[in-house]
């Protein structure tokens, strides 16, 4: 089994910078594919960054130039660098990454989540 477990969200003035972090753990062969996902209150989950394995990103154009995704591989962690937070960020982030598992004789691969940690921009 693979979790997924997710830290650093809070409350934070406009203008202030949060850091958050996740990290697998389980019974990982390998992780590929990491990100970063929102959903605020009565609208749907949003993609805000991902990153691959070899470090190529990807990212929302509404947090472009102020948040940065990255990793540490030997950590299986990712992490996503807020800065000049606004008060639209405001959400419930979620960890997604793919991640290979050993399952008897083979090597599986599945899309797991992480619980979510909340960020709130507010003054």
């Amino acid at each position: 089994q693979v979790q997924l477990v997710e830290s650093g969200g809070g409350l934070v003035q406009p203008g202030g910078s949060l850091r958050l972090s996740c990290a697998a753990s389980g019974n990982i062969f390998e992780v590929n594919a990491m990100g970063w996902y929102r959903q605020a209150p009565g609208k749907q989950r949003e993609l805000v960054a991902t990153i691959t394995s070899d470090g190529n990103t990807n990212s929302a154009d509404s947090v472009k130039g102020r948040f940065t995704i990255s990793r540490t591989n030997a950590k299986n962690t990712v992490y996503l660098q807020m800065n000049s937070l606004k008060p639209e960020d405001t959400a419930v982030y979620y960890c997604n990454a793919y991640v290979r598992v050993v399952a008897g004789t083979q090597i599986q691969g599945k899309g797991y989540w992480g619980q979510g940690t909340q960020v709130t921009v507010s003054s």
